[in-house]
């Protein structure tokens, strides 16, 4: 398929005050932000990725690429953890008691998050990073493995993807979208910043939960008695203080600085993974280098799916089932994501839209195709591009140069593995602190608005999901506005999607009524 084919040139031309009222409404500072003029690109590269025109520059779009690699890399690592193991005895098992190597979903994790990032990067000049879903992942290794096999639940995967895709070319995705209104939209922005800082809370001890008890706590008994957590506010504070003083790469840098710390301290100290034997150690990655530093990346797994395997092995009913959970997850998650990140880079216009929309949607759902057909689980953006956006990144250039390193980290897994999620943590609890900043945009005075955005909020954290927290403002905004006499003020599209969130919400009641 060409670039002409599937580019929507949706204006990429926004207004001098569209874009300067995206400036002033977005949560965070732009580093010397370049008002709109008469500027010309300097190289081919600013012209062709219009680097110059958003108001950014060659070295900003290295740097947010950069920044978004690293607080994305740990998927790198947590992929193979959920999907595989490095034998049956520690690998999720599917219905046949196949699994799936780790090495192996190591390599194509790398991979395909490489080829999706670049691609999205080019075609819809956005700085988002694709990488396996965490959502789906887990959902394909706790659930679906139990019913099928694994080339199978990848099969349902490829089908998920196709489905997006066609949705995207269809326009039917972007229409959807655009029927969602604005404070909705908004409200969608600080749920996910909230989700995102609760994220950090969680992966680095800061927060955690309870027996018997409150359902999280501070620390252990509401006090932080963790070093590496210790760390965490560290690096938490470190960023924090150069992003308020607009120090240029203030989150690179912080984030560079606290994995130095990281690792000064687990040489000193010795800390080691955390385990039940060791609560109080490295979450995921632990700060130091091993001897081998460069690895030949395995690629068995690539093209290992069974796209109607699972039809014939558990029925076409249970199957479509299965599918339909599988896009409402990917396409709403992935449409929230997208809202959020595009207000937060100031390339969103003023309905909430931005440029390329099709193309953005059309690529995204490609990444879920691409993860199924590499048994890596479906692509999909990542919130976690927020830290490259706070870095500066406004084009696709960001992405091409994360993408470039997920190419890379196939081969590097080691150097991959240094930075800590503690560090990673601390940057995305600084980037949804500016996130936070879109609540503005919601009339909460208005009581009819008020409740569906804040349920919208508060959902996303609390369920652990952005579908989630999108499913539940769709269908309290509909039901609310009905009974508020503005029925014919809710597009139709809206009541067909919150019909479809009901039957996402109640599918375990229906799955027991239809015996699936």
């Amino acid at each position: 398929m060409s670039e002409m084919t599937i580019l929507d040139n949706h204006s990429d031309k926004p207004a001098v005050a569209e874009r300067e009222a995206a400036q002033r409404t977005t949560g965070f500072q732009k580093p010397g932000f370049q008002k709109p003029g008469p500027q010309k690109p300097s190289s081919v590269l600013d012209s062709f990725f219009q680097v110059t025109k958003r108001g950014s520059t060659i070295a900003r779009e290295f740097r947010g690429g950069l920044v978004t690699f690293f607080t994305m890399a740990y998927i790198v690592i947590l992929n193979p953890l959920i999907l595989g193991g490095f034998s049956p005895e520690n690998a999720p098992t599917d219905v046949a008691g196949g699994w799936l190597s780790a090495a192996q979903v190591g390599a194509v994790t790398g991979l395909t998050a490489g080829v999706m990032t670049i691609l999205f990067g080019l075609i819809a000049n956005l700085p988002f990073g694709l990488a396996a879903g965490l959502g789906i992942n887990s959902f394909l290794a706790v659930a679906v493995i139990h019913e099928v096999t694994w080339p199978e639940a990848m099969g349902l995967v490829v089908i998920n993807g196709i489905l997006i895709v066609l949705f995207g070319v269809t326009g039917a995705r972007t229409a959807i979208f655009k029927a969602v209104p604005k404070e909705l939209k908004a409200a969608i922005t600080v749920g996910i910043g909230l989700f995102i800082a609760f994220i950090g809370f969680v992966d680095s001890g800061f927060v955690r939960r309870t027996q018997g008890g409150p359902p999280v706590q501070l620390g252990e008994g509401g006090s932080i008695t963790s070093i590496p957590t210790l760390v965490f506010i560290a690096g938490l504070l470190v960023m924090g203080i150069l992003v308020a003083r607009k120090i240029q790469g203030g989150l690179l840098i912080g984030i560079v600085a606290t994995t130095a710390l990281a690792a000064i301290v687990e040489a000193v100290m010795h800390i080691g993974p955390s385990s039940a034997d060791n609560p109080g150690g490295w979450h995921l990655n632990t700060p130091v280098l091993s001897g081998q530093l460069v690895s030949v990346p395995d690629l068995g797994l690539v093209g290992q799916f069974d796209l109607f395997g699972s039809f014939g092995r558990i029925g076409g009913l249970a199957a479509t089932m299965l599918v339909f959970t599988l896009v409402f997850t990917n396409f709403f998650d992935a449409m929230g994501t997208m809202t959020g990140l595009a207000k937060s880079a100031g390339v969103s216009y003023k309905d909430g839209t931005f440029p390329r929309l099709k193309s953005a949607f059309i690529v995204e759902g490609l990444g879920a195709v691409a993860g199924g057909a590499t048994s890596g689980s479906s692509n999909t953006v990542y919130i976690d591009s927020a830290a490259g956006i706070g870095e500066g990144a406004r084009t696709g250039l960001a992405s091409v140069v994360t993408g470039a390193l997920f190419l890379g980290s196939m081969f590097l897994t080691p150097l991959t593995s240094v930075v800590p999620l503690e560090v990673a943590a601390a940057a995305l609890v600084v980037v949804g602190a500016m996130m936070m900043a879109q609540i503005r945009e919601i009339n909460f005075s208005k009581f009819s608005v008020a409740l569906p955005a804040f349920l919208t909020i508060v959902t996303m954290p609390l369920s652990y999901s952005i579908a989630n927290g999108i499913g539940v403002g769709f269908v309290s905004w509909a039901v609310i506005s009905a009974a508020s006499g503005r029925f014919r003020k809710v597009h139709p599209l809206m009541w067909a999607v919150t019909l479809g969130f009901v039957v996402y919400f109640a599918r375990g009641p229906i799955n027991a009524l239809l015996g699936v």
